[in-house]
């Protein structure tokens, strides 16, 4: 036994190690939110400030606290960073493997390291570990939050009641009150299915509330005791308005989250339906049918799974990333999945064998191709894609063969992962300098940086908010932007899409601008103008 737990812990190990935490530098910082948030925590961790979010000097109250806590204490460690800014949820995403770890040891002894790795392996899991944005924290303090409480059911142990609360509160701080509201969800739903109040009743434990209060409230009121515009503009803007209105353009079909749950679970994609139709099936006739034969745990992750699901196809403001803190269920329905059929010795069909094997190999193609898709925008037909796809065919076949074979799916875990580390190591190894030159304000810059003669500001005009974010991050400025300020008056550079001369020329009036370079890989080119102070 204890071999095997040592066995355990370096499998959990070096899969978290090179998942998670492998590749955290290797291109920079993505997106608008990614340097928005590395940059938040900096100016946090640089004026010694715990309560108070400031974003180029400004107050910034969009999201709690959780995330830039641990970025600080990153930047503490390592210094200010990219990949340091990253580190928060590399380490929130192996929480939740560990959690996944210990739950299942503890409730359903035997298939503890394929849950965790299942979870480890799923394509949201690897993705937003490597995102330095609040999803990871979120996901990982309401995971550990659920596993707590089905494990309080299951053993009526206080203290894992206890860990729900703690876990709950640290997950209100990541991103606030939905949280409490999905966990009331998918509590109050298991309630009715089993037919028993008491689900709620129980849990609805007075040193519990009182443990979570003590954990979530502080903050929440020190800063709005500093800063009384916190409950207009994080309570009512960003959770009632984002959820109700489009207010912050990020509308998508009622349907949005179906694709992305599916991608998100890739490899196991094909295993959590039929997981989940096995679910449904069993308790179909009867509601309680789950519960009165011992077999509850795969109901709770089934309203895991899909009560976020729902809630967030409601809302009309939709991203990817809220739909993590989902993912940990569907991953336990898997493991729970292969734990029934391992003990009744039943092999899955035929056709979930062949598409699962597809599902798993299939990500191989893209991951091989990344740098034609990040360039190009589609898979080229020629020689490199059918030596990529012929790699995931024989990835597919040999999966198939195996799960079909005498040793059947207690191999699953083993041949599903050879897939994911051939993807996740083609991506990181051909895909980082392509990600990086297209998607990234770093190697721009650093082109800035070794061509000027002396620190410059910097403004930007028509570019995306990612460059204009990404370039306050790594210069670690202040942006002016042209079109919703005036021009600075000093000199400075400013960054703008190929072909911008004439438009930034009328901007500046009859001031000096002087043409400095091109960044081919985004098309933008950069120019110098003077300033109008008399010394200059």
């Amino acid at each position: 036994m204890k071999q095997r737990t040592r066995a355990d812990w370096l499998l959990l190990a070096g899969f978290c190690m090179f998942l998670f935490f492998y590749g955290l530098g290797q291109f920079g910082l993505v997106g608008a939110d990614e340097p928005r948030y590395a940059q938040v925590a900096r100016e946090m961790f640089e004026h010694h400030d715990w309560i108070t979010p400031t974003l180029g000097g400004k107050v910034w109250l969009e999201k709690p606290v959780l995330y830039y806590w641990q970025a600080m204490l990153a930047y503490a460690v390592f210094g200010v960073k990219d990949w340091a800014a990253r580190i928060p949820s590399a380490v929130d995403a192996t929480l939740i493997v560990l959690g996944v770890y210990f739950f299942l040891r503890r409730l359903r002894p035997g298939f503890q390291l394929d849950g965790a790795l299942m979870t480890a392996s799923a394509a949201g899991m690897v993705g937003f570990a490597h995102a330095a944005a609040t999803d990871m924290p979120l996901a990982a303090m309401f995971s550990l939050a659920l596993l707590a409480w089905y494990a309080w059911w299951e053993t009526s142990r206080k203290a894992y009641l206890a860990g729900f609360y703690a876990f709950l509160a640290l997950a209100t701080l990541a991103k606030g009150p939905v949280a409490p509201i999905l966990a009331a969800g998918i509590l109050i739903l298991l309630a009715l299915l089993a037919q028993d109040p008491r689900i709620v009743r129980n849990t609805l434990w007075i040193p519990g509330m009182l443990l979570f209060f003590l954990i979530a409230l502080p903050w929440y009121v020190a800063v709005e005791v500093r800063n009384p515009e916190f409950f207009r503009a994080f309570i009512l803007e960003q959770n009632l308005a984002r959820f109700g209105t489009n207010l912050y353009h990020h509308q998508q079909p009622f349907w949005f989250y179906v694709p992305v749950v599916a991608l998100a679970l890739v490899p196991w994609i094909v295993l959590v339906v039929a997981a989940g139709a096995e679910t449904v099936r069993f308790g179909w006739s009867e509601r309680t049918a789950w519960f009165d034969s011992g077999d509850a745990l795969s109901a709770f992750l089934l309203l895991w799974l899909t009560v976020p699901l729902l809630f967030f196809s409601l809302s009309q403001s939709k991203l990817p990333g809220y739909i993590l803190p989902a993912l940990p269920a569907g991953t336990l329905l898997v493991a729970e999945y292969l734990r029934r059929h391992v003990e009744d010795d039943e092999q899955p069909s035929r056709w979930i064998v062949a598409l699962h094997a597809l599902a798993a190999a299939a990500p191989v193609v893209p991951a091989l191709m990344i740098g034609y898709l990040l360039t190009q925008h589609r898979l080229p037909w020629g020689r490199g894609t059918a030596i990529a796809a012929g790699i995931a065919g024989m990835l597919a076949l040999g999966i198939a063969f195996t799960l079909r074979s005498q040793l059947g799916l207690r191999m699953l875990r083993f041949v599903t992962l050879v897939p994911v580390v051939v993807a996740v190591g083609a991506l990181l190894k051909i895909g980082s300098f392509q990600v990086d030159e297209a998607l990234s304000a770093r190697p721009l810059a650093k082109q800035l940086a070794q061509m000027e003669t002396k620190p410059l500001p910097v403004a930007v005009f028509g570019v995306r908010r990612e460059t204009e974010y990404g370039l306050a991050f790594y210069r670690n400025q202040t942006i002016s932007r042209y079109e919703s300020q005036p021009v600075p008056i000093d000199e400075h550079i400013v960054v703008a899409p190929t072909g911008s001369r004439d438009a930034i020329a009328r901007l500046v009036g009859d001031r000096r601008l002087s043409y400095l370079g091109t960044f081919t890989p985004q098309n933008l080119d950069y120019y110098w103008v003077a300033g109008t102070r008399p010394s200059q």
